[in-house]
């Protein structure tokens, strides 16, 4: 059995299953939004799920543009949405 991690995304805490990609993690926990576009504000989420497509990324502990369908969650991991 995999043990709880503890994140945050956007200041709001968050678990998931240890291993568990951050965008895997979010979906879970009922997040289907992690960034919006640009030029539009459209909502975007995990499209192709392997890191091509790119509509994933987010801010992870102060690193811009990590691709959340490629990173495992990390104990006490601090998310953000893209701008």
């Amino acid at each position: 059995m995999n043990s709880k991690v503890n994140f945050t995304f956007n200041g709001t805490q968050y678990s998931g299953e240890e291993g568990q990609s951050v965008a895997a993690a979010l979906l879970n926990s009922g997040v289907t939004s992690l960034r919006s576009t640009r030029f539009n504000g459209e909502p975007r989420t995990i499209f192709c799920g392997i890191g091509i497509c790119f509509d994933c990324v987010v801010k992870i502990d102060g690193v811009a543009n990590q691709r959340a369908c490629l990173i495992a969650i990390t104990e006490g991991s601090q998310i953000e949405s893209s701008q």
